[in-house]
């Protein structure tokens, strides 16, 4: 069986369980579990192996903590604060809420630089309050959805350490490099969140009060500290980004608890039953996601992709384009740093070969993967986002298509301007690396 059958196997498998209402998790180990058969040179032993080594990372462990605080964020009175301060903030404008979603992304990014921890805690809190704002669901799990994957791209982020380590090169420079790109796409999904909203005439809120912005920011302070004390900590090397996300849950027990006192033993319950229910349904994707990048692996897709473009693709544009549309897809199943380890040995040496500058190449690279996270039909960011949402799959595709649209613009400026990636870099550093 060559390796076209087999791609049309494990991708027709994973689309026909979709189609037929089965859970997306379920869906990708089916496809996976069907192409293994099918090729019969696998055991199939290897698939419990494989999606348990989906799970197993220490960075994982980040993920039920930061479900869980945006549970307690949600439950205890820290959430209510935030979205009082953001109404009076930019309430006054249209889509005010949306644009407070977007702008805790870019924050949060300096945190956790993971889009999937993003997603469950800024998620967690903004999507339920949006609801009750009176915005759509949909349209809220799409801008969460949209948003999230900033994160990976403001420094500090793993992201970039992984690619700096599999290219040798800087990663101060390549946390320089992700600035203006992530400040981009926020900048765009801004934008994007305010013209749907006067579009469709969603929530706005009267204009606040000097007095009344001002009490509203004493009310919040303790929970607007929270990303300050992450950041401070993480920076100073204090704790890891996985040991922050469990300060983080005894920040939010303490505020919640001691300083607004609206943590009862009820809220508690909710919040640990809550964060349990997602973390299972994001760790059965992330397995799932793990099986099928193996099977690409085992059957040497990308050296067979590698060699098949080296035959045709002879200038750096050309040579970008064809990875924008493989990363489109790559990333709607697997997670980027995973990605980055398993396709830049074969594509990164044909990007020197080309003339690529390493830097725009990394950059244009990961927000490949970013935007694939919210590419339906299975992306995973926006299958956490719409199970948050209490929404189908399909329902959060009809949100978040839009902003996709506008991270294609995104991206298509980073392909085709090169300077956006490595000019700031070369201002502050210089142009040797």
């Amino acid at each position: 069986m060559d390796l076209a059958e087999l791609a049309l196997i494990l991708i027709g498998g994973i689309g026909f369980c979709i189609l037929i209402g089965v859970p997306l998790a379920i869906a990708i180990i089916a496809g996976a579990m069907l192409a293994i058969f099918a090729h019969g040179g696998a055991s199939p032993v290897i698939a419990p192996q494989r999606l348990f080594a989906g799970m197993d990372k220490f960075s994982l462990m980040a993920i039920p903590a930061f479900l869980f605080a945006g549970a307690l964020m949600s439950g205890g009175g820290i959430s209510a604060r935030l979205i009082d301060f953001a109404n009076a903030l930019v309430g006054r404008f249209t889509g005010g809420l949306a644009i407070s979603n977007v702008l805790s992304s870019i924050l949060f990014g300096g945190i956790s630089g993971s889009a999937v921890a993003d997603t469950a805690a800024i998620g967690g809190t903004f999507i339920p309050a949006m609801d009750k704002s009176g915005y759509p669901t949909r349209y809220s799990v799409g801008i969460t959805a949209a948003s999230s994957p900033i994160s990976p791209l403001i420094p500090p982020s793993i992201a970039w350490i992984v690619y700096a380590y599999l290219t040798d090169q800087s990663v101060l420079r390549m946390f320089i490099a992700g600035i203006v790109p992530g400040l981009l796409w926020g900048l765009a999904l801004i934008i994007a969140a305010w013209g749907i909203a006067k579009r469709n005439g969603y929530p706005v809120f009267p204009p606040a009060s000097l007095s009344e912005l001002v009490r509203k920011f004493i009310a919040a302070l303790p929970a607007l500290a929270m990303p300050v004390l992450l950041l401070a900590g993480v920076l100073s090397a204090l704790f890891t980004v996985t040991e922050a996300s469990v300060v983080l849950v005894a920040y939010a027990l303490l505020v919640s608890g001691v300083v607004y006192r609206e943590l009862t033993w009820r809220v508690l319950w909710t919040a640990i039953t809550e964060a349990t229910r997602l973390t299972s349904a994001v760790m059965l994707i992330l397995a799932g996601a793990s099986l099928f990048a193996w099977m690409l692996a085992w059957v040497h897709a990308p050296e067979s992709f590698g060699a098949w473009m080296q035959t045709w693709v002879h200038t750096p544009l050309v040579f970008l384009l064809v990875i924008n549309l493989l990363l489109l897809v790559v990333g709607m199943v697997m997670e980027e740093n995973a990605a980055k380890v398993m396709l830049l040995p074969v594509l990164f040496p044909i990007s020197q070969e080309l003339g690529v500058d390493p830097i725009h190449f990394g950059v244009v690279f990961t927000v490949n993967l970013c935007i694939g996270l919210v590419t339906p039909p299975i992306g995973i960011v926006l299958a956490v986002a719409s199970a948050i949402g209490r929404i189908s799959i399909a329902e959060g595709t009809k949100g978040v298509i839009p902003f996709v649209l506008v991270a294609f613009a995104v991206l298509v400026a980073l392909t085709f301007f090169p300077v956006l990636s490595t000019g700031l870099p070369d201002l502050l550093l210089g142009e040797m690396p």
